[in-house]
């Protein structure tokens, strides 16, 4: 289960994503978008912040910083 208190803000932080999808226009945000389309919002947003998880476990694990992606 880990923390509940990280597992919280990662959905809250997920959540701020998903209700701004609409006016983002990057890669990230297409993607969200796409997501909503096929599926509840809710369900969206763990998925976004599971994501969000794996992403902040890899970097811990391997000691790297973030790259985001370039944008298209």
């Amino acid at each position: 289960m880990g923390n509940g208190y990280l597992r919280r803000l990662l959905v809250v932080g997920a959540t701020s994503v998903t209700q701004r999808a609409e006016t983002t226009d990057t890669r990230n945000g297409a993607w969200v978008r796409s997501l909503l389309e096929q599926k509840p919002t809710r369900l969206v947003t763990v998925v976004i912040a599971n994501k969000t998880a794996r992403t902040a476990w890899a970097l811990l694990v391997k000691g790297e910083t973030y790259k985001a992606a370039l944008a298209i």
